[in-house]
């Protein structure tokens, strides 16, 4: 929060707390931002996400199947049906969902995972159809093999496994701040409406 004050003084910023597991929490998420900010949100990035590296589906637990739809896709659905009241009163709003490349099926991930990223991207897609005209925009980033996060810390966790750093054209893993970039590009950009965004350095 520093860092973003130092850039503009005049800039008010805040940081809330929720479990995106929880719809009350979601809400109360909500109330907090308005009440600080005496309004709802412009622009939602949702970029909550969990994915335990469970790769067989035999080994798949439905309680782990449902809290990663939970988590990935149910939140997703439930913040976008909160910001968007929002969005319609000012005909304006950006709406960007952080996937995976795990959405088309590749992934070093298992099926639950890959799932709940591609219901993200299908509900992207629809209402990027249906509220075009209102002036809202609805994309996905879908990141691959980025370090610096609780699910890749480090590309020697990458080792051995699909997403080995020397499997991608690039020959290196993604950062955190290449992902902002892209972020920051659709956010600016209102002729750019349901599309996919893949951030992998040429892997497929």
């Amino acid at each position: 929060m520093s860092e973003l004050q130092g850039q503009d003084k005049s800039v008010k910023i805040s940081s809330h707390q929720c479990n995106v597991a929880k719809e009350e929490d979601l809400q109360r998420l909500f109330d907090e931002v308005k009440q600080e900010h005496g309004q709802h949100p412009d622009i939602l990035v949702a970029n909550a996400g969990y994915g335990k590296r469970v790769s067989n589906i035999l080994d798949i637990t439905l309680e782990e199947w449902d809290y990663t739809i939970t988590v990935n896709l149910r939140s997703s659905f439930i913040l976008t049906k909160l910001a968007v009241p929002h969005m319609l009163d000012q005909h304006w709003g950006r709406v960007v969902y952080i996937t995976s490349i795990a959405a088309g099926g590749t992934s070093i991930n298992g099926c639950h995972y890959s799932a709940s990223k591609a219901g993200v991207q299908g509900l992207s897609r629809n209402l990027a159809n249906k509220m075009g005209k209102e002036g809202i925009t609805f994309n996905d980033v879908a990141p691959a093999m980025i370090t610096g996060t609780g699910m890749i810390p480090s590309e020697e966790h990458l080792r051995g496994t699909p997403g080995d750093v020397r499997g991608i054209p690039v020959g290196r893993s993604g950062s955190t701040g290449e992902c902002a970039n892209v972020v920051t590009m659709l956010c600016r950009t209102g002729y750019m409406t349901g599309q996919s965004v893949l951030l992998s350095g040429g892997l497929k």
